[in-house]
């Protein structure tokens, strides 16, 4: 049988991955298949247990199942232990399975594909959930000592600081902690498609300043226009899309794919028509 995997989530509808995971079936010519399979919250330990009966070679996790698929695994590699939320599950061996996290990885290739970065300035993360945790890990692991954090809840930015040594700031002060930090990344969902503007001011943050964004629809969001305009590189958040399935892709199909044109094309294809 050619390996299976999936990505499973509720709901699942909206998710790109087997957009992703397709496009390098097909371009790689690879046996393989990757399937959307919606899985209630109740039904989790049980589509857990399935997948581990019919030998999948592993799948993606998408909300709201990333903390709660943690106890249902045999292993969990020491990314998604510090993040606290699992994206990938490899099979290992017979019948095991390990979780993974590949959003900081990914995040980190899609800088690196378009810019250095400047890990001798700090860094500012909007917002403070599970993308900003992963951001956070990224972003101590090449060694940017200064991280600076705002949230619109600041009990959760000082839980979050507390965690990783982060240095909490509050909402209303977000145009004055731009000072001097060579990247600002907002891991918020502010200015995503159907949620409130982004307000945030720049006049503070260096020109030499590299602005990117987690939200890919839209894809040009105001804040990167803001940022490119006046001078600042500016990185969309389908870099980190593409790049974070890397590794997943890689483990499950025995072939490390390639984030193309061709596949950032095809993917926006999607974006394009809502799917």
């Amino acid at each position: 049988m050619s390996p299976r995997a999936g990505v499973i989530g509720w709901p699942v509808g909206h998710s790109l991955s087997p957009r992703i995971h397709r496009y390098w079936l097909a371009e790689y010519n690879v046996a393989g298949r990757y399937e959307a399979v919606v899985v209630p919250p109740d039904w989790l330990a049980d589509t857990v247990d399935g997948f581990r009966k019919a030998h999948w070679v592993g799948f993606n996790v998408t909300v709201p199942h990333k903390e709660a698929i943690l106890p249902l695994l045999d292993m969990v590699d020491p990314m998604a232990g510090a993040i606290g939320a699992v994206n990938t599950v490899v099979a290992i061996g017979e019948d095991r399975f390990e979780g993974r996290n590949t959003d900081a990885s990914g995040f980190l290739a899609s800088l690196r594909a378009q810019c250095l970065i400047p890990a001798d300035r700090p860094a500012v993360i909007l917002g403070a959930g599970g993308a900003a945790r992963a951001i956070a890990v990224a972003l101590r692991g090449i060694g940017i000592g200064e991280i600076r954090i705002a949230n619109r809840s600041r009990e959760r930015a000082d839980k979050l600081a507390a965690e990783f040594s982060l240095v909490a700031c509050d909402w209303e002060d977000r145009d004055d902690v731009l000072e001097g930090a060579g990247l600002l990344v907002n891991a918020t969902s502010l200015g995503m498609t159907g949620q409130p503007p982004l307000e945030i001011g720049l006049e503070h943050l260096p020109l030499e300043a590299i602005v990117t964004d987690i939200v890919y629809r839209p894809l040009d969001t105001d804040l990167l226009k803001k940022a490119r305009n006046r001078g600042n590189i500016a990185v969309d958040g389908l870099g980190m899309l593409l790049h974070q399935a890397v590794e997943g892709f890689a483990a499950w199909f025995g072939l490390t794919p390639e984030v193309t044109p061709g596949l950032r094309s095809h993917v926006l294809a999607a974006i394009a028509h809502g799917s």
